[in-house]
């Protein structure tokens, strides 16, 4: 051995004490049971899960489903609910009066207490929710809700409005603990969690009786549920906590979709996340098929079966509140109708024959029965109207009488037992005489009244007692289809009372009984229109006998009655109803907003305006173009990693990337799912539309907030988050005012009616020191025209100045109009005008007394207690001649009306000289004026037109010796 090279000496053997013996220690650790290896892990974090929620899954048990929430944070959370607390319900009892669509919802809720059948085209659990807060606080039901603005009596509409306030406060922590069982840090989830507690839109919508703060609510609850049942789901599938989470998020997609049908969305979120699962687990080889299937199973029942069922039960007990005849009957079918409390019918007779006096109902429109009352049309032939009325009444009695018998056949009597009876078969000639008047169904060449094409005609009631008619009163009867509501043997043979469905053919120009959803104006008392039809839809031209009564069948002779449905058919039916509705609200709204508009919070809702304050409906504008702008950087910054994979980048594979776009990803996705849709609706939309997408982007910019601080110090990260706070906070101080109705200055920014607040707030002060005027202000005058039709002037009801100043602060000025409700097709209010244009309430400007004023007149009414030329009337007033207005024509009662330039000076003017004026200005135009027929006289003028009719050489010769 080389003297260089030093030889290594053994180790020495350890020293141990002679009474312990040897032990070997292990190398390693031991590994724990539920030890995650780095294959584990990694695939843990190809989920998106981050080194929290990873460590969660190699624990056992563990905080609910992964959320690790300190005491701290629990005492955190508690504060900001009291923060939302006081946020919504300050001065909850401002306004005491009726805000924009509680309009509606609170009528809603007295039908219910009044058990009075309504139709809405929402589904009812927000609606019962609300009923159930002012029965426990002893509503009645006997407040109207008839109009915005107008004062609450005898109405605990605190307790109602409180129910909407406490689901918008509820909202808040459930934002909050989403975002933790998303894995996001305390910081992010109270930065989101204050963002909705300012949020200006949230705040208005949940403090009145409306139904978006609830389905907001049920929104957050599913979103809440589901995403704490995908925490479970990675670790413990099958588990009883796993049910549990999975059952809650049915029930919740049950409740949001029972609350509105935008609910839907949020089925389609929860669904489309659902098949992402699935589908990850049908490539996880780990998994085999069985247990996929008990999977699919699984989800299915809890998220499918459970929804529908919780749906269908709400209409259950909807069914059992409403159990009597009320204002919705006529929307619903015959059927329908008769499980209503005050709608039953008697059995009646099943056979229809010559001599039956019957009853008959259109089957498609729901529009009711076949109608005629003592009333003539005002244009075409001027006979008796014929409409479609929705109830019972005597004047839907007809008599069944053979068209191809003898003229001398009009008088005779059917109850005779000599007299053959005579059934009904396929294409009958028949005529069909109305029992109140004796006069026929009759159609000829006159263009109806409101549908005046070529392939319609009118369809009237002409004749008179012992008139035997002519042939434009015969009809061919052709039976279409039989076994209606149950099999019947005969009723494809023969007219069988509400079993046969048929058509009635006009004998000589071939057109078919016709109706259809038009209503006609106030002089046939809006009911809707009956025609016959050259090209008639077929649905459209079907009808049916509902009763049958012949005097020569014995008691016991078959009879029939409707076949009621039970509840399947009830609900399907009301679902078909709230569909065909909710489609055709297609009406603008002074209002109403697209889609596009919505995230840039381009316009918002005038909900209520008196006084110089006004309730407005408009978002927190920080929050909304944050997260508006968060959305749109998270569709860039997605596409641009997309394009970088293609390119052969691997930035998915990166840990954080992946975590934050499927966090990013489920929210992106929920508000896309909850925006997108409305653009493919042509209804009538507005801006509370956006509210649960609001939701879902607000989740998604706490994210991205979440995002972008994940390397800063938790220090600078918390005060990030206040400046954020602050900002959002001073935005909802600023427009607090329209939230609360409270006092405020003008701000010429959106569309609320700026000239209705004062210019500072020391006016305030002299609010409601007006002097009273002993003596009455003219009517005003408001005029309906443009667009290419004949103006129209409305005059509304004379009343005191200091009254007419009250109604003006409860209307807003300018472009956008007053404070008005959504439409509600189901319980439209009779509107004294002939014309569907919206009217602007406009009051006369001030003139000095005596000024002679230049005036667009086309029709003319006085009113005799102060109107137009009354003494003390004021300034000059347009003047209305005649009663009836046409569209389009300009005609007035059947006559030309010119549109001319009249000079109206009413001072010391009696009512008589003003309407002298009147006559003088259009007898100069060639126009006689005759005055309107009132409606005494009515019975003899109609039989000295008819005699007329019948026997013109007579009429002619009376009216030579007259002369």
């Amino acid at each position: 051995m080389s003297g260089a090279v030093r030889a290594r000496r053994p180790a020495s053997p350890p020293h141990y004490p002679p009474t312990s013996t040897y032990t070997p220690q292990p190398r390693f650790p031991p590994r724990s049971e539920n030890h995650l290896d780095a294959d584990a892990k990694r695939a843990a974090a190809s989920q998106g899960l981050g080194p929290a929620r990873i460590h969660s899954l190699s624990t056992k048990g563990g905080d609910v489903a992964g959320m690790n929430i300190t005491s701290g944070e629990w005492k955190l959370l508690f504060g900001v609910v009291l923060v939302a607390c006081a946020v919504r319900m300050f001065r909850i009892s401002y306004p005491d009066s009726v805000v924009f669509d509680e309009v509606h919802f609170g009528k809603f809720a007295s039908k219910y207490i009044k058990t009075q059948y309504f139709v809405d085209v929402h589904p009812p659990l927000a609606k019962l929710l609300i009923t159930l807060a002012g029965f426990i606080f002893g509503y009645d039901g006997q407040f109207d809700f008839k109009e915005i603005a107008k004062p609450y009596t005898d109405v605990p509409y605190v307790a109602m409005r409180l129910l909407p306030a406490t689901l918008g406060v509820l909202t808040i922590p459930l934002s909050y603990l989403t975002l933790r069982l998303l894995d996001c840090r305390a910081t992010t989830a109270l930065l989101a969690s204050l963002f909705l507690t300012f949020e200006n839109g949230l705040v208005t919508q949940s403090r009145h009786i409306l139904l978006d703060s609830p389905l907001v609510f049920f929104t957050a609850l599913t979103t809440f549920f589901w995403v704490g049942f995908s925490n479970v789901d990675r670790r413990l599938p099958f588990s009883q906590e796993w049910w549990v989470w999975l059952m809650l998020s049915g029930l919740s997609l049950g409740a949001v979709v029972s609350c509105k049908w935008v609910g839907l969305f949020t089925i389609a979120t929860v669904g489309l996340s659902t098949l992402m699962q699935l589908w990850t687990l049908l490539g996880d080889l780990r998994v085999t098929p069985r247990m996929w299937m008990k999977h699919f199973i699984a989800r299915a029942l809890c998220l499918i079966v459970v929804p529908i069922l919780f749906y269908m039960l709400m209409f259950q007990i909807h069914f059992a509140i409403l159990e009597n005849s009320g204002d919705g009957d006529g929307f619903m079918s015959s059927e329908f109708q008769h499980t209503l409390g005050g709608k039953g019918m008697q059995d009646t007779y099943a056979d229809v024959a010559v001599g039956s006096t019957i009853t008959i109902r259109h089957l498609n429109t729901q529009g009711g029965y076949l109608h005629s009352h003592a009333h003539n049309y005002p244009t075409g032939s001027k006979q008796q109207q014929i409409t479609l009325y929705p109830h019972r009444d005597s004047n839907n009695d007809w008599l069944v009488t053979n068209a191809s018998s003898d003229a001398s056949a009009v008088d005779i009597d059917y109850s005779s037992p000599s007299t053959p009876f005579t059934l009904l078969p396929h294409n009958s000639r028949i005529k069909l005489r109305h029992i109140s008047t004796s006069k026929h169904l009759h159609s000829h060449d006159f263009r109806p009244p409101v549908s005046e094409v070529d392939f319609q005609n009118e369809v009237s009631a002409y004749g008179m007692a012992h008139f035997a008619g002519d042939a434009n009163d015969d009809w061919y009867v052709e039976i279409v289809e039989g076994h209606r509501g149950r099999r019947d043997k005969y009723s494809k043979e023969r007219v069988r009372t509400l079993r046969s469905v048929v058509r009635f053919r006009h004998a000589l120009t071939g057109c078919y009984l016709f109706s259809h959803k038009v209503k006609l104006p106030d002089w046939a008392y809006e009911q809707q229109e009956v025609t016959c039809n050259k090209n008639a839809v077929k649905d459209n031209s079907l009808w049916y006998v509902e009763t049958s009564w012949h005097p020569n069948l014995p008691e016991k002779a078959e009879k029939v009655n409707y076949v009621l449905p039970g509840f399947l058919g009830k609900f399907w039916e009301l679902q078909k109803v709230m569909w065909t509705t909710n489609a055709g609200l297609t009406d603008r709204h002074s209002f109403d907003s697209r889609p596009d508009a919505w995230p840039r919070l381009r316009r918002g809702i005038n909900f209520w305006v008196k006084d110089h304050r006004q309730i407005y409906l408009i978002g927190n504008p920080m929050v909304w173009w944050l997260s508006s702008f968060a959305v749109a950087a998270y569709a860039g910054v997605v596409g641009i990693l997309v394009l970088r994979a293609k390119r052969g980048f691997r930035d998915f594979d990166n840990t954080k990337v992946m975590k934050y776009t499927t966090l990013c990803g489920f929210l992106f996705t929920g508000w896309a799912l909850h925006y997108f849709p409305f653009y493919l609706m042509a209804r009538q939309l507005f801006l509370h539309h956006y509210f649960p997408a609001l939701y879902f982007a607000v989740l998604l910019l706490a994210s991205v907030f979440d995002l972008v601080t994940s390397t800063l110090r938790p220090r600078v990260r918390l005060q990030i988050a206040a400046v954020l706070i602050c900002l959002a906070i001073w935005n909802f101080s600023h427009l607090a005012p329209l939230a609360y109705g409270t006092p405020w200055t003008r701000l010429n920014t959106w569309d609320f009616s700026c000239s209705d607040f004062y210019d500072n707030y020391a006016q305030y002060a002299k609010v409601g020191n007006t002097t009273p005027l002993n003596k009455p202000v003219a009517a005003a005058v408001s005029t309906v025209g443009g667009e290419g039709r004949a103006p129209i002037v409305v005059q509304q009801p004379v009343v005191p100045q200091v009254l007419q100043q009250e109604k003006e602060d409860t209307t807003a000025v300018g472009v956008p109009g007053k404070a008005e409700p959504g439409r509600d097709i189901f319980g439209e209010v009779k509107v004294d005008v002939a014309s569907s244009a919206p009217v602007m309430q406009q009051q006369p400007p001030h003139r000095e007394e005596g000024e002679r004023v230049e005036k667009v007149v086309s029709s003319v009414v006085v009113d005799g207690a102060g109107g137009v030329g009354a003494p003390g009337g004021g300034g000059g007033q347009e003047a209305i001649v005649g009663k009836h207005v046409k569209e389009g024509t300009g005609e007035v009662g059947g006559g030309d009306v010119k549109t001319e330039k009249v000079e109206v000076k009413s001072e010391g003017k009696s009512e008589g000289e003003v309407k002298e004026e009147v006559k003088t200005e259009t007898k100069e135009e060639g126009k006689a004026y005759k005055e309107p027929a009132g409606p005494l006289g009515e019975a003899e003028a109609e039989a000295e037109k008819v005699a007329q009719e019948l026997y013109p050489d007579a009429a002619a010769a009376a009216a030579a010796a007259a002369v």
